[in-house]
């Protein structure tokens, strides 16, 4: 039973600890401490009902559907450009944060959970890598336990490397605050964001 979950546990690790456009939003608002807890919420229950579908088999749908995956592409990246010309302009005009909370302008909720999901759900590699890739490697262990299911021990461990990344992604941030005191280092932070955008953009749109 717990070699099933191990093994999803680190599969699943593997698969979101990269730097992408997701990780670095939610880097930036457990900075900003403006709206994290929901923020990790989204993109942690996001990525569970993605692996949940894929060990479910609509991983070989989603396969199947090329122009689904051709259509998400392009609209991730007019989302991602357009997000990364949104942090070039907060760059120009850059605020401070302090180990007390920030000092940047509130954001509402919406907008904020919005760009989250966006993130998310228009990233194709999300369905090519969390759905097919998890759904397969899940179909590895089907045997593995009779009474569960094997596959879904294996989703239960991915889905709890998932929730274990965002939190400390997001809460852990928090620690950084004292380094970002200055206008200039949140500057450099925004430009960060701005260029992973883009090359995530980037590695979208030619493929």
């Amino acid at each position: 039973m717990i070699a099933p979950i191990g093994a999803g546990f680190v599969t699943g690790g593997s698969l979101i600890v990269a730097i992408g456009a997701q990780n670095a939003y939610v880097l930036r608002q457990g900075l900003t401490r403006q709206h994290t807890g929901a923020v990790v919420a989204v993109c942690a229950i996001s990525d569970i009902v993605l692996i949940a579908a894929g060990v479910a088999g609509v991983g070989t749908l989603v396969e199947r559907s090329g122009w689904l995956v051709e259509f998400v592409t392009w609209l991730g990246v007019c989302f991602l450009l357009a997000y990364a010309a949104s942090a070039v302009r907060r760059a120009l005009r850059p605020g401070s944060l302090t180990a007390d909370g920030p000092v940047l302008a509130e954001e509402a909720r919406g907008p904020v959970l919005a760009r989250a999901a966006a993130l998310t759900w228009l990233n194709p590699h999300v369905y090519l890598d969390t759905v097919l890739l998890i759904g397969s490697i899940a179909a590895t262990h089907a045997a593995t336990d009779g009474a569960v299911g094997g596959r879904w021990l294996f989703a239960l461990g991915a889905c709890a490397a998932s929730v274990v990344w965002f939190a400390s992604l997001g809460f852990g941030a928090r620690r950084l605050s004292p380094l970002l005191s200055r206008p200039r280092s949140w500057q450099v932070l925004e430009l960060v964001v701005a260029a992973t955008m883009v090359l995530v953009a980037a590695k979208l749109a030619l493929g």
